[in-house]
């Protein structure tokens, strides 16, 4: 049983990444923490339910890791990307059974990782490049004790629908169901791959963030 947990904005700096979010949905997004260790650090802001919107930027305080950043940040592609404005990039799974999921895909599951920030400790399983379907199948995520999303004040924003475009639409449903995702977004054939999240602001808008 997996679910959504969060979904990732990155940018080239937190302060650029908040900037667009409170331009868009209304609100500001709190200061989360750093990544000791993968080159980053992040701001949040609670959607509701268990889930948060994180933005991710490398931290210029860390030195480069020799693993390259999470979620591609080090790609040339989207570093020109990330240059025009920031974007979703990514979305994160949450299961309490990483280790089942990770013995029943094998290699495809990707190398678990102990991640920590603060108090807050959790493990991850990043799908190997070009496993990923440019970003649409998750990282699978198993928090010890408490997630990030019960300590981050509600901001009222609502997730609504998460959406899925690619050319193998077919191969996406497969690998979403093998990781019990079948329900979790909407996943349509298409020439470009795109990820993309309908939320509703505090004040009844819509608003749609995308990775182009």
């Amino acid at each position: 049983m997996a679910e959504i947990d969060h979904i990732v904005l990155g940018a080239r700096t937190l302060e650029e990444g908040a900037a667009f979010i409170e331009q868009h949905l209304g609100v500001r997004p709190r200061k989360g923490g750093t990544h000791e260790g993968f080159g980053t650090h992040n701001m949040l802001l609670g959607l509701g339910r268990g889930t948060y919107l994180e933005i991710i930027a490398p931290d210029p305080a860390q030195p480069d890791p020799p693993h390259g950043r999470p979620f591609d940040l080090d790609d040339p592609s989207l570093k020109v990307a990330l240059e025009a404005e920031p974007r979703l990039i990514a979305w994160v799974a949450r299961t309490p059974l990483l280790d089942a999921v990770v013995a029943r895909l094998g290699h495809r599951a990707g190398e678990v990782k102990e991640m920590s920030r603060a108090d807050l400790h959790w493990r991850m399983a990043f799908p190997p490049q070009r496993q990923d379907m440019d970003n649409l199948i998750p990282a699978l995520i198993e928090w010890k004790g408490e997630g990030a999303s019960s300590r981050i004040p509600d901001s009222h924003v609502r997730l609504l629908q998460l959406e899925a475009e690619h050319p193998e639409a077919e191969a996406v449903r497969t690998a979403l169901a093998e990781r019990g995702l079948e329900e979790a977004m909407r996943v349509r054939r298409s020439p470009h791959a795109r990820l993309i999240a309908r939320l509703k602001r505090a004040d009844g808008q819509e608003v749609t963030l995308s990775s182009g």
